[in-house]
């Protein structure tokens, strides 16, 4: 796998593979409530949803958090998502949509903005590990862009051009990444953003993930 004539898929993790939504709105809500903030509807965090994460919290809050308040809410997040993650589960037929990728041949990584140190043993725990040449989380601190994280993880990929590489993810974010080092992108509406705000990217928009992988299949072939 992974030689220059293969179509790669970068895919995401939280929102993409990996389904918990529910996770994140409970976790987001209890991040709110430090600050006394109204808690929010799957439907009004998809259309809110932005990265990077403070410029989200200045939408509802009329103003950019404090550095305190930041990491208040930051802390209170990912510790009610940890709580919250074990009820959470791959998104439907991904075990299927991943083992049919790599038998064809072709390669395929996780790049999450998910803790590293988290992402690894949680991708593990689901068996899925042997599909990906790499599993690369965040390093360093959270609620940034995915941009170089996307540079350095392509990078370390042996014989993955970009060119050949669609990103699959929830979030204009991937998209923006994936442009950022020359790569298509496909966006998918189960997670973190509504339609509207997928579709403002100018890349192809999918509700289910077997589209987004016949769409990354018909991108990688064109390029």
């Amino acid at each position: 796998m992974g030689t220059h004539r293969d179509a790669h898929i970068v895919w995401d993790w939280n929102g993409t593979l990996f389904h918990d939504v529910d996770a994140v709105i409970g976790a987001t809500n209890a991040a709110f409530a430090e600050l006394g903030l109204e808690p929010l509807t799957l439907e009004r965090y998809r259309e809110l949803y932005c990265v990077p994460v403070p410029k989200f919290y200045e939408r509802l809050m009329g103003r950019l958090p404090t550095e305190a308040e930041w990491e208040l809410m930051d802390v209170t997040f990912h510790r009610h998502y940890t709580e919250h993650r074990v009820r959470c589960g791959l998104a439907e037929g991904v075990v299927e949509l991943l083992a049919g990728w790599a038998g064809a041949g072709r390669s395929q990584s996780i790049l999450s903005m998910y803790g590293h140190e988290d992402l690894v043993p949680l991708v593990r725990g689901f068996g899925i590990e042997p599909h990906f040449l790499r599993v690369d989380g965040r390093t360093g601190p959270s609620g940034g862009s995915k941009a170089e994280h996307m540079a350095r993880h392509l990078g370390a990929l042996t014989g993955v051009e970009a060119a050949r590489t669609v990103v699959i993810g929830d979030a204009a974010d991937d998209a923006l990444a994936a442009r950022h080092v020359g790569a298509r992108a496909v966006l998918y509406t189960g997670g973190s953003h509504g339609r509207a705000s997928l579709e403002a990217v100018g890349v192809p928009v999918v509700d289910t993930l077997r589209e987004a992988v016949a769409e990354a299949e018909r991108l990688a072939a064109t390029a």
